[in-house]
């Protein structure tokens, strides 16, 4: 099961990449071995993300522009690329929420207008990075929550289509645990799965998620 999940984060963070890319004028490529996009992916994004353990490095890199600037989500923590001029960027974990587990709190709102996304980007700070072909694609939903005067005060983004992925989740006034609390309310009886750095792990274990493997996300600097 927890292999199974683990599997499934992956497929899951790649659709997701390969999503926000394809916004952006940029094709991806996918195989068995990863996806991955051939020019610089917009910031933030991988330029490649592997599919299972032990990718070749000379291989993976050859299917991108390795240069200054690009980076690899390292799904498995396996590949070793600190000789082709990159280094750790950060060590994170897959988590998984079965839908098994009780969920509690107040839902999040739907972003559907593009007004609605610039606002929501600006409180997140992703910019320019969402873009409003995002809300045509019936596999995003993007989440706010509001304070009373309207403003954003946190939100997050569910992708896929079961399990979903969650992602660029944040928090500007609330609590962190509070975010994860809403995003599992506004799918109760959905699988989840995405991932955190061990330092905002804790918010999404007090909310029912469980880690299952180790990624790591190297980078050309």
């Amino acid at each position: 099961m927890r292999e199974d999940a683990r599997a499934a984060a992956v497929r899951n963070n790649a659709e997701w990449c390969d999503i926000v890319c394809g916004s952006h004028g940029l094709t991806g490529r996918t195989d068995a071995d990863a996806w991955s996009v051939p020019r610089r992916s917009p910031q933030w994004y991988p330029d490649a993300v592997t599919l299972r353990p032990g990718v070749d490095a000379v291989t993976l890199l050859a299917r991108i522009d390795a240069g200054p600037g690009a980076s690899v989500k390292d799904s498995f923590a396996d590949v070793d690329l600190s000789g082709y001029g990159f280094r750790v960027l950060f060590d994170a974990q897959w988590i998984h929420r079965s839908p098994a587990v009780p969920a509690t709190g107040e839902p999040l709102t739907p972003v559907t207008i593009p007004d609605g996304l610039t606002a929501w980007a600006a409180a997140h700070g992703g910019g320019e990075v969402f873009r409003p072909t995002l809300l045509a694609d019936p596999r995003v939903r993007v989440l706010a929550r509001h304070d009373d005067r309207g403003a954003i005060t946190g939100g997050a983004v569910l992708s896929g289509d079961g399990p979903y992925g969650v992602s660029n989740l944040f928090a500007r006034t609330d609590r962190a645990g509070d975010i994860w609390r809403a995003v599992c309310a506004t799918v109760p009886a959905a699988s989840l799965v995405g991932y955190e750095t061990t330092a905002d792990l804790a918010p999404a274990r007090e909310n029912g998620f469980t880690t299952t493997g180790p990624l790591r996300v190297w980078l050309h600097p």
